[in-house]
């Protein structure tokens, strides 16, 4: 038996110095830089060729006829609900282990979010799940590719198409990855995405929404581009009387530093995501068999990938490991690497006040139902398995650097083949879920 360091013993990363490269993103060269310049030179960070020229190179990338680039994913989020004709009254399935981005901007608009549950494995939505959160009103399923893990778009799919319903993917944890051999955000109606700093594809603060039906195009433009807004882009018809003003009421147009940076960008992204596949799959095949910590990825002989595999996770079954606490295991391999990482991901959204309580509109009830036919609330007790999932984050491994790498599988197996040195530490459960709404890791009560 091999003592942990956190009890005294030699950690792992004794005297290890990790190389900068490893961590580093996003990947920036020469060309990068010119590009941001000359736009900042030309003083043209408001202007719209250089957006268009992207959103033209990033639709055929992503295999879709038209793309709109938006000021962040956020934005593209809203704008694919209004696309799509979500309104007051309409309600649209998420599910509820997610950024709240995915659809908190529903309320906005008067729909109502119903959440459904997560599989424990993919972390993605349930398929299992959506018949329970159906109803007369429902409208859309917004799908998310969670931490890169390509959701079950088979039955997502065949669900929609059975009910006559509208499919939104938010694509942010996974630009550029396959499901069955085709790409994420080809399966949609709409997809949409942040490229923010520090998504695997990376380029300032940015947003995109991809379709291939030529209304939703000039909708998401109309909603978004006041200067875009007129007949030389706009042709379906019951917009003309609208024209030059934004449907938003909000500017959402991108920031040409950041498209031109993106443009860049896109040309060795397929290649430095795959890179990073290369990597995280290898600390993954060294430590098949551990008990404990199961692989958060898919089978890549399927045709299906991880993406650029952003925020790695690992599921945890901490029934394997004696009980032990998820957070005394990710203290464990702190002490051996000095890596913290973060567990529990994204907090269940439907625990936030935001979303059960929070009146924004003022009009005397909660903004998530302000515009409902049923309370949808109601439905939030159906969620229960979705807060019990654990997971915790891996290093983010950017480069293939097997030495290194080696290291890190080798301190979470020492954790977990001696996890029984650390169960007398075992505190008792204070009742709270691990997780995050952002940045800092929250102790919430449930």
């Amino acid at each position: 038996m091999e003592k942990l360091a956190l009890l005294g013993g030699k950690p792992v990363f004794d005297g290890v110095e990790v190389p900068e490269k490893l961590f580093k993103w996003p990947v920036f060269k020469q060309e990068d830089e010119d590009a941001i310049l000359e736009v900042f030179h030309d003083n043209t960070m408001s202007g719209n060729l250089v957006t268009r020229k992207f959103e033209e190179e990033f639709a055929a990338w992503q295999q879709r006829k038209y793309a709109v680039a938006c000021c962040n994913g956020t934005m593209s989020l809203q704008t694919a609900m209004w696309a799509l004709g979500l309104k007051a009254g309409d309600e649209v399935i998420c599910p509820t282990k997610t950024y709240w981005a995915s659809c908190l901007s529903a309320q906005n608009l008067g729909a109502a979010v119903v959440f459904a549950n997560v599989d424990p494995d993919t972390m993605c939505l349930d398929p299992d799940d959506l018949e329970r959160c159906l109803s007369p009103w429902t409208k859309a399923i917004i799908v998310v590719h969670y931490y890169g893990h390509p959701a079950d778009m088979d039955r997502i799919m065949a669900f929609a198409k059975k009910h006559d319903l509208k499919v939104i993917e938010d694509v942010s944890h996974a630009q550029g990855g396959m499901y069955k051999g085709k790409r994420l955000g080809t399966f949609g109606d709409i997809a949409a995405m942040s490229l923010m700093s520090m998504k695997s594809f990376s380029c300032g603060e940015l947003g995109i929404m991809v379709t291939d039906d030529k209304a939703y195009y000039d909708r998401a433009v109309a909603y978004l581009h006041y200067e875009r807004n007129n007949a030389d882009n706009i042709t379906t018809e019951g917009l003309e009387e609208y024209f030059h003003m934004p449907l938003s009421g909000m500017k959402g147009r991108a920031n040409q530093l950041c498209t031109a940076y993106a443009r860049v960008q896109l040309k060795d992204y397929d290649e430095r995501i795959k890179d990073i596949r290369k990597a995280v799959n290898y600390f993954w095949d060294l430590l098949e068999g551990v008990p404990g910590i199961h692989a958060h990825r898919v089978d890549e002989k399927e045709g299906s990938t991880m993406a650029g595999w952003y925020i790695p996770h690992f599921i945890y079954r901490k029934e394997e490991l004696g009980g032990l606490s998820i957070r005394l295991f990710a203290d464990a391999v702190e002490a051996e690497t000095g890596f913290k990482s973060g567990v529990g991901g994204n907090l269940p959204l439907h625990i936030h006040p935001i979303f059960q309580t929070f009146d924004s509109m003022g009009l005397g009830k909660p903004s998530r139902i302000a515009f409902a036919h049923r309370d949808v609330r109601e439905l939030d007790k159906g969620l229960e398995r979705s807060e019990k999932i654990e997971c915790g984050s891996l290093p983010y491994f950017r480069c293939y650097m097997p030495e290194i790498i080696e290291l890190y599988a080798k301190a979470f197996r020492k954790v977990a083949e001696n996890y029984e040195q650390l169960l007398d530490l075992q505190k008792e459960n204070d009742g709270t879920l691990d997780g995050q709404w952002y940045g800092k890791v929250n102790k919430t009560d449930k």
